[in-house]
């Protein structure tokens, strides 16, 4: 009897799934209210711990989609039917896509600051890492946003730090790869706490970020000059390390022609 119950849940469950992406891949945005509206959040959060691997996929980038509507409502129903422990079991568990899809879910939940809270504590930090390291090209991006959203909670910083992102992001400080923005800015955020100056130094930091402030774009000039007067108001030591690393043309350069940010940071 069971196993007969069983079974008519899980073909309901497909069938669902099968219903839910037609409707919600389209991206609608009437569509992504109505499914809300119609409860089945709390549906697409429960499949997201199928052993079936295509309708964790599927499910996870319905409630991807769900989460994009321009109103706040959805992400709030998301977060408040426990989605949050489910996403970083699926960051840990799915197929790539579905990490992904995962960590772009993640990245739309921090819009609160309690979702940034909560999700630092979930066990986020540590799976958004490895996806970092090992993820896919639009995964060490996804990865990438999502650790810059939960570093604005400073909470968050040292668990971060401590995780061992910074190797990653130095690593991702080279032009080739197309994410010198994305590593500059959350390396930007973790170097306002000491423990962060000190790992990304200790990491070979700040010749890095000497060398966006000469060849990288405007908004990742803008981040490493921010990233480096951390450094220089922290003590002298760093102040000589900076400009030794040749930091002083590039940086008089900047304060002619850069953003008002990055004016300000010079």
């Amino acid at each position: 009897m069971v196993t007969d119950t069983r079974s008519g849940i899980e073909t309901h469950i497909r069938k669902l799934t099968e219903d839910l992406k037609a409707r919600l891949l389209a991206k609608d945005d009437h569509n992504r209210i109505l499914i809300a509206s119609c409860g089945d959040i709390t549906v697409l959060v429960e499949l997201l711990f199928s052993t079936d691997m295509i309708i964790q996929e599927n499910s996870v980038t319905a409630l991807l989609n769900v989460s994009l509507t321009d109103t706040d409502n959805n992400r709030l129903m998301i977060a408040n039917s426990e989605a949050i422990e489910v996403l970083v079991h699926v960051l840990r568990t799915g197929t790539n896509r579905a990490r992904e899809n995962s960590a772009a879910t993640i990245i739309s939940l921090t819009k609160f600051e309690d979702n940034k809270i909560r999700i630092g504590k979930s066990g986020a930090i540590g799976p958004l890492v490895d996806l970092l390291e090992n993820g896919t090209l639009q995964g060490k991006k996804d990865a990438a946003t999502a650790l810059f959203n939960l570093s604005t909670a400073t909470v968050n910083s040292s668990s971060i730090i401590e995780s061992g992102a910074v190797k990653h992001l130095i690593g991702l400080m080279d032009p080739a790869l197309g994410m010198v923005d994305r590593a500059t800015v959350v390396l930007a955020n973790l170097a306002t706490v000491p423990e962060g100056r000190t790992v990304i130094a200790q990491a070979g930091g700040i010749p890095l970020l000497v060398e966006a402030i000469e060849l990288g774009s405007p908004r990742g000039k803008e981040n490493a000059a921010a990233a480096l007067s951390h450094f220089c108001l922290d003590s002298n030591k760093y102040c000589r390390k900076v400009l030794d690393e040749g930091a002083g043309p590039p940086l008089v350069a900047l304060s002619l022609s850069g953003t008002p940010r990055a004016k300000e940071k010079v």
